[in-house]
């Protein structure tokens, strides 16, 4: 709840990155087809164009809608969700490129003189409702520069309709469902929770790296210059953003690219809502990972930061 409290308010800027809607849209049909005696009926484009999102935010934008749409059906019924490239007006540089996305469900439709207020904080009409789930489906849809409408007939129906803008670049799927990602290298992790290290070098060491910790920025400063001096230097680096008591992730990337202007630099953070996560690139990091991760989104990471250097095998 205070994930999508931050995501409406101030905070909870994405984190953009080039995805296959098609598979986003695949993996939040199966999370909502899960359990339910409803027939999903989906059918996407086979030339769908990529877009550039947080593929977590959207995600969460596909499931607040299709569960919407599984609790408004009877025990029976069909929710229809289709994925169409279209083309919207013009804009300054000429037409607009969008990748539409509608659910539509026959369920019990929403009356007239509730539908005006469906995407306000926390109006709902269930009982056990909380009124953030629309909210913040509108939130994120308009930070994406997108636009959201909805249609809908009491006893007859609903469709909503999603239009995020398309990216010319091809998209890998989103890291939810991407395969753990074996490699080879020498990778430094900094974290001030005791537990954290201990799961980041577990779980990296399986996937093939040699692992060192700190607890802190100093620390980590410490063992890369030694690193570097012994000429076995460190391959990647992932730094917490916020230290209790220490030297956090922002003021070590600086020091860090000091001694190596080469150095790969991940941050990483549980506050979604600061800026360095959704612009982490101004902030000398290579890449990003927000907290909590999976093993799987942990590996990705590793791979797109260490896939450019020719020495390393990521597989």
């Amino acid at each position: 709840m205070s994930s999508q409290l931050l995501t409406f308010a101030k905070g909870g800027d994405p984190i953009r990155r080039v995805v296959s809607l098609a598979s986003l849209i695949l993996d939040s049909v199966n999370l909502a087809r899960a359990g339910s005696p409803v027939n999903f009926d989906v059918s996407i484009a086979q030339d769908l164009w990529s877009a550039e999102v947080d593929a977590g935010q959207i995600g969460q934008v596909l499931h607040n809608i299709l569960l919407n749409a599984r609790q408004a059906m009877s025990d029976r019924g069909i929710i229809e969700i289709r994925a169409e490239n279209v083309v919207r007006g013009r804009g300054t540089s000429g037409p607009e490129a969008y990748v539409r996305v509608s659910i539509r469900d026959y369920g019990c439709g929403i009356p007239a003189d509730v539908l005006p207020r469906i995407f306000d904080p926390y109006f709902t009409t269930k009982a056990a409702g909380s009124g953030l789930g629309l909210a913040t489906v509108y939130a994120i849809v308009a930070k994406h520069g997108g636009h959201i409408a909805v249609e809908s007939n009491a006893g007859v129906g609903t469709v909503f309709t999603i239009d995020l803008p398309a990216s010319q670049e091809g998209g890998a799927p989103p890291a939810a469902g991407a395969k753990l990602r074996r490699g080879s290298g020498k990778l430094l992790v900094m974290d001030d929770e005791e537990g954290l290290r201990t799961l980041l070098e577990r779980v990296l060491t399986k996937l093939g790296y040699e692992v060192q910790c700190a607890w802190d920025g100093a620390e980590a400063i410490a063992l890369y210059e030694a690193a570097k001096t012994s000429g076995h230097g460190f391959d990647a680096v992932l730094l917490d953003l916020t230290i209790s008591g220490g030297m956090g992730g922002v003021e070590a990337a600086a020091r860090l690219r000091e001694l190596d202007t080469s150095a790969k630099l991940i941050v990483s953070s549980g506050y979604s809502d600061a800026p360095v996560m959704s612009n982490f690139r101004a902030y000398g990091f290579d890449d990003v990972i927000p907290k909590p991760w999976t093993p799987a989104q942990l590996s990705e990471v590793f791979r797109r930061v260490l896939v450019e250097n020719p020495n390393q095998k990521v597989h």
